[in-house]
């Protein structure tokens, strides 16, 4: 049985020292969770999302170091591979895998949202990047963006 826990250990030891990239992850994950349970998501898919909301950045440190830029165009390239190994060292199925690899593959892409693990995925990391990144568009990023009750909730509660 694999441990959403294992995988946050692997995180926080792939970002050794990078506590800003460590904080972002965490936070994600934690607003996914919530996100995911009170929209009631099939068990399996709650998995597949907590996982996702952890490694969705791990394509940062490969964008900087091949494209000095951790934009996410360059995330959503670098990112599956590397969280394909992380997560078959920790012993996942390779279906599961791919889900997860798609989810990282599309997190900046915000059209064609396919599945309630992806949305909840999207909503997650801008509940966190408006805060962190100073954003102030957030009827915009509501009504283009947010979906689920749950997460708009959570953008009104947090920022109004």
């Amino acid at each position: 049985m694999n441990k959403i826990s294992d995988v946050i250990n692997a995180m926080i030891e792939y970002d050794t020292g990078d506590i800003k990239r460590i904080h972002h992850f965490l936070k994600v994950y934690a607003y996914a969770k919530a996100i995911g349970e009170l929209e009631e998501l099939e068990e399996s898919v709650q998995e597949i999302l907590e996982v996702a909301a952890v490694v969705h950045d791990i394509g940062i440190k490969k964008s900087e170091e091949k494209y000095q830029s951790s934009a996410g165009t360059y995330q959503q390239i670098e990112g599956p591979p590397e969280a394909e190994l992380m997560l078959q060292r920790l012993g996942y199925e390779k279906p599961f895998i791919d889900r997860v690899c798609y989810l990282i593959a599309h997190h900046h892409t915000y059209h064609d949202i396919e599945g309630i693990d992806y949305q909840i995925l999207v909503e997650a990391d801008f509940l966190v990047n408006i805060y962190e990144d100073g954003i102030e568009n957030i009827n915009s990023i509501e009504t283009k963006i947010f979906r689920t009750k749950t997460g708009t909730q959570f953008l009104k509660q947090c920022y109004n």
